[in-house]
């Protein structure tokens, strides 16, 4: 019975330190499929045509703006595409690019604190590209009328612009008279980071009053690629009536249109670190909707959503005024907006998962104290002999256990002994030496259990959060959410030749952190009492060795947390033994 026990214990941890799939997709599953709202308010999506998947939201047998021309076979180049509008360039510190005044969008932007690579040299991230060029996406803004004739902006619009550039202090305004008595106008106004203003107003010089129904649209064109983790969301991302909405691709696509309704919220689209969202008036109903449809065998997908009519008497104006986020998820930036600017939950663009409760506070601990080391990874090292401080008494028990069972490993197996053809006998003897010489068996487990969620959050943080991304250590570690880059393939750099990339079988390519951390783990072990049972502590000496191989591959910020755990429990233990051979 206790060898079983053991052994499921240890496949049990295993499991859990591997972030196995099956585990994952208990712990985060696909999220159901949204509910079917009681009353459609918008038309059913047209087919795919132009730049937008699904066109603008309608209204009843209103119009929509004119779509702009059917996307070609062949793509553009990115800067061929650009250069099929007049533009108004983007420019401050975090982010360049430009709007195309035809069709007046958001479709061009640069973040320029990010690299591809850890090489700042490496290209900077492109965030959002034109219509017509490979992976377009950009965000569009408009209106649709609820009765026919009207004409409305639309992708093939020249708008007019009364500057040259957008950048914080310059705001800019577009204009566009639709010949029929209503003037639009389009104003864009950016903050330091990434939050753009998008403000719409109509003013109406005809005679007649006409009604508008003001909307906000992100298109994607093709599916980006994933990194399909079961521990990270990619696609359709929202908060509707204060519900975080998380859609995958692949089921927006099964179900083509998934709508909402709304007070209020906010919805976009996400990658891993990057986000770009619609935040509507938070006092406003919406009619949101997430979508795809398909054009030329490419995948497209769309989030917008579709404001409350406005009715607009001759001689009179109509305005609606939204945001638009479109950058990196910076935790302390999507707090500020989150208490700023009142988006609902925005902070959970980041992706902290169940645990958000516990990953987020470590996130701020250690962002804390990056700030005030100037190291995430000597921050992780910080954390570490926090954490251990506040374990501190729980460990003491548990060496104290651990050192009353090893004084009692001769009697233990004289019982297994004695008992050795009667197991249900044997365990009933030990189970009374345990509690004559009260003695927990159980309690040498406890520190590793109550860190097993702290090693997830730590992992959750490193894995999900871009303060981690590219984030140095010292000497060959220049990533901490990487792994480590090291092998003794090539004998971790001292060979003439990379590392060899050995696909299915590079699990056995071992950097320098991973043996670290398994030595350490050896050590450790040494340490502490071999069970009495042979077959035990066969289990035990070779779980070093399977942790090696497992964390070979997750990122070094987490095996340098584990080594420097291991260290300090070392530590611990050697002077908690000496303590105890003193008083003895």
């Amino acid at each position: 019975m206790e060898q079983r026990n053991l052994i499921l214990a240890v496949v049990v941890s295993v499991v859990i330190l591997i972030g196995s799939q099956m585990l994952m997709t208990w712990l985060y599953p696909a999220p159901p499929p949204a509910p079917a709202p009681a009353e459609q308010t918008t038309a059913p999506a047209t087919t795919a045509n132009g730049t937008a998947p699904l066109g603008a939201p309608t209204v009843g047998t209103g119009n929509t703006p004119a779509p702009a021309t059917a996307e070609a076979d062949t793509l553009l180049s990115r800067p061929a595409a650009l250069e099929r509008s007049p533009r108004v360039a983007i420019a401050s510190p975090h982010v360049t690019g430009s709007i195309a005044l035809r069709g007046g969008r958001i479709d061009d932007l640069v973040l320029n604190d990010y690299h591809e690579e850890v090489d700042p040299s490496s290209p900077k991230i492109i965030l959002l590209s034109p219509a017509g060029a490979k992976d377009a996406y950009y965000a569009d803004y408009g209106w649709v009328a609820d009765a026919p004739g009207v004409a409305l902006p639309g992708a093939d619009t020249l708008w007019q612009a009364d500057g040259d550039k957008l950048s914080p202090d310059r705001p800019v305004t577009l204009r566009w008279d639709n010949g029929q008595g209503l003037t639009f106008y389009r104003s864009f106004a950016l903050d330091a980071e990434y939050m753009f203003t998008v403000t719409q107003r109509v003013e109406n010089n005809g005679s007649a009053p006409v009604t508008l129904y003001p909307y906000g649209l992100i298109a994607r064109h093709g599916t980006p690629h994933l990194l399909n983790f079961y521990i990270l969301h990619e696609g359709m991302l929202g908060v509707l009536n204060g519900t975080l909405e998380e859609i995958d691709y692949s089921d927006v696509a099964e179900q083509g249109q998934m709508p909402f309704q709304s007070t209020g919220g906010w919805l976009g689209i996400t990658d891993k670190y990057w986000l770009v969202a619609l935040v509507p008036d938070q006092a406003q109903p919406i009619a949101a909707r997430f979508g795809h449809t398909t054009q030329n065998g490419t995948d497209l997908y769309q989030t917008d959503y579709r404001g409350d009519a406005l009715s607009i008497a001759p001689g009179g104006s109509g305005e609606s005024t939204g945001h638009l986020f479109a950058g990196a998820k910076e935790v302390r930036l999507l707090d500020h907006y989150k208490d700023t600017v009142g988006i609902p939950l925005f902070d959970r663009a980041v992706d902290f998962g169940w645990f958000y409760f516990l990953t987020k506070p470590i996130f701020y601990v250690l962002d804390f104290l990056n700030r005030h080391i100037g190291n995430f990874g000597v921050a992780i090292l910080a954390l570490t002999v926090m954490i251990r401080l506040l374990m501190y008494p729980l460990a003491n028990k548990s060496f104290r256990a651990m050192n009353k069972m090893k004084g009692l490993t001769p009697e233990m197996t004289k019982l297994r002994e004695r008992f050795k053809e009667d197991k249900p006998r044997m365990q009933q003897e030990l189970m009374a030496l345990y509690k004559r010489e009260k003695v927990n068996p159980a309690a040498g487990c406890l520190p590793i259990l109550v860190q097993i969620p702290v090693f997830f959050a730590l992992y959750k943080v490193l894995f999900v959060t871009i303060e981690m991304r590219h984030a140095p250590f010292f000497g060959w570690i220049q990533d901490l959410s990487a792994k480590d880059p090291t092998s003794y393939l090539n004998l971790f750099g001292l060979a003439p030749w990379g590392v060899p990339q050995l696909g299915a079988l590079d699990v056995v390519s071992l950097g320098i952190w991973p043996l670290i951390m398994g030595v350490t783990m050896w050590l450790q072990q040494k340490m502490n009492p071999a069970p009495p049972d042979p077959v035990q502590a066969r289990i035990m000496s070779i779980l070093p060795i399977v942790f090696t191989f497992m964390l070979a591959h997750f990122p070094a910020g987490l095996v340098i947390y584990w080594a420097w755990n291991n260290t300090l429990s070392i530590a611990q233990q050697w002077v908690l033994k000496r303590r105890m051979e003193q008083k003895s």
